[in-house]
């Protein structure tokens, strides 16, 4: 069943947490926040779409305020010459929030070790006609180099430009998805496969330790 269920959704409240978060008594409000939500992370994405750098975008709301938070490998890029680069944002998620916006960068210390980012940046590698095989275990190197107690990487589709789509995987170390003191994380990415051959999956689970506070 570990392999059925989302990692971080098992862990919900265990020592995961939503990534949006905040309280409606009203469904109307709910369905339009919801909406907001949904419409900010993907004006966020494809803004910084043109290489893998945005790794977790939080969503907090008050009764006159909405924060977003950043989790980025690159806050300059985010934050643009002189902040340019986050005024302009905030403008532009303003356009679609019913509240004002405030807006926090964090960086990621350690983008390696980042489930998100892995997958995209092998997602990338693969739209570049990089062979699959050194793409994926050069990931899980770098994540063990970086700390990582043990990754596990699969890719699916027509691999290498394959006439057959096939199923691969490389495991480093071990990942516990049964254990819910295990902090794991999880995230998918497509790559388009070249020359008209579909789209490669790309599925990636980082177990960074068991946590002590749980």
């Amino acid at each position: 069943m570990g392999q059925k269920v989302n990692p971080i959704s098992f862990r919900l409240q265990v020592h995961k947490n939503w990534s949006s978060r905040w309280f409606s008594s009203n469904k109307r409000d709910f369905a339009k926040w919801l909406v907001e939500d949904a419409r900010v992370r993907e004006l966020i994405e494809a803004k910084f779409a043109s290489r893998p750098t945005i790794n977790l975008i939080e969503v907090e709301r008050s009764a006159n305020l909405i924060t977003v938070t950043i989790h980025t490998a690159k806050a300059g890029v985010v934050i643009g010459r002189g902040g340019a680069g986050v005024t302009e944002l905030k403008k532009d998620i303003e356009k679609i929030t019913s509240l004002p916006v405030r807006i926090n960068i964090e960086e990621v210390k350690r983008p390696e070790l980042a489930a998100k980012l892995v997958a995209e940046n092998i997602a990338r590698q693969l739209e570049r006609r990089a062979n699959f095989r050194r793409a994926v275990k050069m990931a899980a190197q770098n994540a063990m180099n970086a700390g990582a107690k043990g990754i596990r990487i699969e890719v699916a589709g027509r691999l290498n430009g394959a006439e057959m789509s096939r199923r691969e995987k490389v495991i480093e170390g071990s990942v516990p998805l049964h254990t819910l003191r295990a902090d794991i994380d999880f995230h998918t990415a497509r790559a388009l496969g070249p020359n008209g051959t579909g789209i490669i999956g790309v599925k990636v689970w980082v177990y960074k330790g068991e946590r002590s506070d749980v």
